[in-house]
């Protein structure tokens, strides 16, 4: 089981989107998977259908609540989902003070059963606050979408230290599973460049496949249904696959490394 933070503190870097679209795609490659919706908005939630009033996610992480007594499926074959609710905005104050409150996370997924999801997704906040860091001290690895506009590589550049510094204090087997270029608008000069810069300064962690900007997409959470149901022949679902294959396919290599 792969647990994955997907985060990002800037807002509009397609975190949601990934989390919802990529879960999705591997689904279809026979993958289950688990999303774990960390984000007060409730984004995630609300983009498969599910709205959840109670107290939920805020229990498990200041009340000693259990993940898998609050797991959700949806309409998505395969997919599963922990639903937000604004119930979460109270975390900050609920945890203040609490001994190790940046690990209780890591603690509750470590009662989910191994062999029931491959993938646990993680759709952090926008914002490096206790849920966030909660998340990275939690999660073997991060999977960062940013947004194809120079503005962007600022606050990855942040990201990243973030990262060190989780590594250092809470979680030192955190690696950065890889990054993804988000909205790319292949037609101007500018989302070239800087998915050029991406590749340039990060190399290797950049993912091959960009996810363009695609209208489908953001049509999509209307209807409750991820881009690769919405509209399987779209861009974005066709975007969304190619990454799914990158992620299955890394796996490959590591496991051939570990075997030479």
């Amino acid at each position: 089981m792969r647990i994955i933070a997907i985060s990002n503190q800037k807002g509009g870097s397609a975190k949601t989107t990934t989390c919802v679209c990529l879960g999705a795609a591997l689904a279809e490659k026979q993958r289950r998977v688990l999303v774990i919706d960390l984000d007060p908005q409730a984004s995630a939630s609300s983009w498969f259908g599910v709205e959840y009033r109670g107290r939920g996610l805020l229990d498990v992480l200041a009340a000693n609540g259990r993940l898998t007594d609050i797991v959700v499926g949806t309409a998505t074959t395969g997919v599963d989902i922990v639903p937000s609710s604004s119930w979460l905005l109270g975390a900050e104050k609920a945890l203040a003070g609490e001994v190790g409150a940046e690990t209780i996370l890591s603690r509750r997924l470590a009662q989910l059963p191994a062999d029931r999801w491959d993938y646990v997704f993680i759709d952090c906040p926008p914002n490096l606050g206790i849920l966030t860091v909660n998340a990275l001290a939690a999660a073997p690895e991060v999977l960062i979408p940013v947004e194809a506009h120079v503005m962007a590589l600022s606050g990855l550049a942040q990201l990243m230290q973030t990262v060190e510094v989780v590594q250092e204090r809470l979680n030192p087997s955190l690696t950065v599973a890889g990054i993804v270029a988000s909205r790319v608008d292949s037609r101007t000069r500018h989302g070239k460049e800087v998915v050029q810069q991406l590749q340039d300064h990060f190399g290797g962690l950049v993912y091959t496949t960009c996810i363009r900007e695609n209208v489908r997409i953001a049509e999509c959470p209307s209807f409750a249904r991820p881009i690769t149901t919405y509209d399987t022949r779209s861009n974005g679902a066709a975007d969304y696959r190619s990454l799914a294959a990158e992620v299955i396919q890394a796996e490959s290599a590591q496991a051939r490394e570990k075997t030479t």
